[in-house]
C-alpha cells in the first residue's frame, strides 16, 4: 500500500465515472478566507474545482505551493490610497506530511516538504502544498515559497520549478501514480520535463499531460530566456539540443504555453469564445494539440445564498427582496467601516470588483465626468457604486487607477473603494450588489467567473459580451453592452463602450429599478435560475473528466 493510500486517501469510494487518477497543478487555490495562497480568478476557479471534485467523489488531488506571505495584504496609506503589506501567515490546521526531498535549482539542491490540507476541513479533495521554508535551506532557497508571483525573474522561474518538478516528485514520494497531470495554466510545465527525464519518451509525457490555458492573447502568455531556464535546471538535466528538438523552441525565447500545447494530449480554453480565440491564436504553429472549450464555473454550495434560492423556488418575491436588502445592509457595514460612508439598502447599488488591470477598465464609467456626475448626484433616482480589487503590486498603472478612484470617492459620499478583495469580501459584495458591473475590452477576458457567483446571489450582470457571457446572457437576465467596432483604435472602442454603458445605465437600469420593481425582481430571478446548472462547477468538474482526462 502506498503512502497516499495509507495516510492521505480520499474519504470516499470513487464514483466509477471519475476513477482515473488526476493530479491538478495550480499556482494558487482559493479554498478559504483563512488560507491566503491565491491572488484572484485563477485561484477562485481552482478552489471551486477542488470543492466540486470532492462533491462528485473524483479521484483527483491538488498540488500547489504554501506561500508564506501569500499574495499580499492590501492596506491603505495615510491618504487612503493603496499600500502593500507582506505579512507572514501561519496555518495550524495544515498537517506536516514529514516528506522531504530535494530538487535542483540553479545547480544547488533545495529541500522541499509538503503540507497537507485534510478534505474534511473545507470539503475539498486532498490538497498538498509545497514549501521550501525549511532550516536545511539557506535564505534564498527558503524564499522560493515566500511570495506568490514574485516580481524577480529568477525567483519566478525557481517557483515554476518548485511547482512542476517539486509537485511531480511529491507524487512519486506519495506513491500516487497519476494517470493525468493537469496543468491549470503553464506555471507547472516543468513537471513535463521531470516526466520526460523519467520515461525518456515524449509520447509517455503526452499520454499523461493536459493543459488549461487562460490567456486570450499571445503576448500575455509568459515567455522567458531559454538559456536562463536551462541554467536554473528547469529541464531536469535533459540535453539542451534535445530540449530544443522536443519543445520546438529554436530561438532564445521559451514560450511556456506553446510548449504546454505541444506536450499535452489535449488542452482547453475556459469559455466557448476563449476556445475559438485560442484556436485561432495558436493555429500558425505546427505540432500543437487540439484545443477544446470547457467553460469555467463556480461552486454553488460555497458561493450561493440558499435563502434567496428558497424564496425563488417558492415564489416568495417579498421575502426575496427583503433578503436582498438585508444582505445589502450587511455589505454596507463593511463600507461604513472601511470608507466612512453610510449607504442605503433601498438605493440601486453597482459593484465593480475584480483584479485591477488596464483591459478590465475599472474606471470606464467615470471617463465622461459630466455624465457620470449627473448620474451620481441624481437625488430622485440615487445610485451607489463600490469598487474593490487587488492589482499586481508592480502594475503601477493599475495601482494608479485604484488610487484615482479612492480620491474620487472622497468627493462623493455614495462612492466607496474597498481594500482586501479576497474570498470573504468577494462574497459580501456579491450578496450586496444589485448590479455586477463587468466591462473588459472584448475579447481580452477569457472567462470572468465573478459574474456567475454574482448571479447566484441576486445581482444582475451589466456587462460587455466577453468570456462566459455569450453563453449565458440574454435580455431577460442581463444588461448587455453592445459590441464595439473592433476594427477601430482602442481609444475609439473605449469611448463607444463608455457611451453605451452610460446610455444603458441612465435609460434602462435606473428607470427599471425605481419605476418597475416587479420587472427588476423578474430579471433577478431569471438570472439566478439561468446560471444553474450550466455555470456551476460540478458541471465543469465532470466535463474535465469526460472531455479532457478520458480523451
Amino acid at each position: 500500500m502506498s503512502l497516499f493510500e495509507s495516510k492521505y486517501n480520499h474519504p470516499y469510494s470513487y464514483d466509477p465515472k471519475f476513477n482515473k487518477r488526476v493530479a491538478y497543478f495550480s499556482m494558487e487555490f482559493a479554498i478559504d478566507q483563512s488560507l491566503k495562497i491565491y491572488s484572484g480568478g485563477l485561484g477562485f476557479l481552482a478552489g471551486s474545482h477542488m470543492r466540486s471534485a470532492f462533491e462528485l467523489k473524483q479521484n483527483l488531488i491538488g498540488i500547489g505551493i504554501l506561500w508564506k506571505y501569500g499574495y499580499y495584504d492590501q492596506i491603505r496609506q495615510q491618504d487612503q490610497s493603496m499600500n502593500v503589506l507582506f505579512q507572514e501567515k501561519t496555518y495550524s490546521y495544515l498537517e506536516d506530511t514529514g516528506i522531504k526531498f530535494t530538487i535542483d535549482v540553479n545547480g544547488h539542491p533545495v529541500w522541499v516538504t509538503a503540507k497537507y490540507l485534510r478534505p474534511s476541513l473545507f470539503n475539498t479533495v486532498p490538497l498538498f502544498l509545497l514549501t521550501t521554508d525549511l532550516p536545511e535551506n539557506d535564505y534564498l532557497a527558503r524564499s522560493l515559497s515566500f511570495h506568490l508571483y514574485d516580481a524577480d525573474l529568477a525567483a519566478k522561474v525557481a517557483q515554476f520549478i518548485l511547482l512542476g518538478v517539486g509537485g511531480a516528485k511529491l507524487l512519486d514520494e506519495l506513491g500516487y501514480e497519476a494517470d493525468i497531470y493537469h496543468l491549470n495554466e503553464a506555471h507547472g510545465l516543468a513537471a513535463s520535463f521531470y516526466l520526460y527525464n523519467k520515461y525518456k519518451d515524449l509520447a509517455e509525457v503526452k499520454k499523461r499531460l493536459v493543459f488549461t490555458t487562460h490567456t486570450p492573447e499571445e503576448a500575455g502568455n509568459e515567455k522567458h530566456d531559454i538559456y536562463l531556464l536551462n541554467k536554473m535546471g528547469y529541464f531536469c538535466g535533459t540535453n539542451f539540443d534535445e530540449i530544443r528538438f522536443i519543445s520546438g523552441m529554436h530561438n532564445d525565447i521559451f514560450d511556456y504555453s506553446q510548449v504546454a500545447l505541444r506536450f499535452a494530449k489535449i488542452a482547453n480554453g475556459v469559455s466557448a469564445l476563449h476556445g475559438k480565440v485560442a484556436k485561432s491564436m495558436w493555429s500558425k504553429y505546427e505540432g500543437l494539440c487540439q484545443i477544446i472549450s470547457i467553460t469555467n464555473s463556480q461552486n454553488y454550495l460555497y458561493w450561493a445564498d440558499k435563502d434567496m434560492y428558497d424564496d425563488v423556488k417558492n415564489d416568495k418575491d417579498e421575502l426575496l427582496v427583503k433578503r436582498k436588502k438585508y444582505l445589502k445592509a450587511r455589505l454596507f457595514e463593511t463600507v461604513a467601516d472601511q470608507a466612512g460612508d453610510l449607504f442605503n439598502p433601498d438605493v440601486l447599488t453597482l459593484v465593480w470588483a475584480r483584479r485591477f488591470a488596464s483591459y478590465k477598465r475599472a474606471d470606464l464609467i467615470t471617463q465622461n465626468r459630466e455624465r457620470f456626475e449627473r448620474i451620481i448626484t441624481n437625488k430622485k433616482y440615487p445610485v451607489q457604486i463600490i469598487w474593490a480589487g487587488k492589482p499586481y503590486p508592480m502594475d503601477y498603472g493599475a495601482v494608479s487607477t485604484f488610487n484615482n478612484l479612492v480620491h474620487l470617492s472622497k468627493v462623493y459620499p455614495n462612492i466607496a473603494v474597498l481594500v482586501g478583495y479576497e474570498l470573504k469580501l468577494s462574497k459580501k459584495l456579491k450578496y450586496g450588489a444589485d448590479i455586477w458591473l463587468n466591462n473588459p475590452r472584448v475579447p481580452r477576458e477569457a472567462s470572468g467567473t465573478s459574474g456567475m457567483t454574482a448571479c447566484m446571489n441576486g445581482a444582475i450582470n451589466f456587462t460587455t459580451q466577453d468570456g462566459w457571457i455569450p453563453e449565458f446572457a440574454s435580455t431577460s437576465n442581463s444588461f448587455l453592452i453592445p459590441l464595439a467596432d473592433q476594427s477601430k483604435p482602442i481609444h475609439d472602442q473605449d469611448n463607444e463602450d463608455m457611451n453605451n454603458l452610460l446610455d444603458i445605465l441612465e435609460n434602462q437600469i435606473i428607470p427599471m429599478y425605481y419605476e418597475r420593481p416587479s420587472d427588476w425582481v423578474k430579471m433577478m430571478k431569471q438570472s439566478m435560475l439561468d446560471v444553474l446548472p450550466a455555470f456551476e462547477s460540478n458541471r465543469m468538474a465532470a466535463e474535465y473528466y469526460e472531455k479532457l482526462y478520458l480523451a
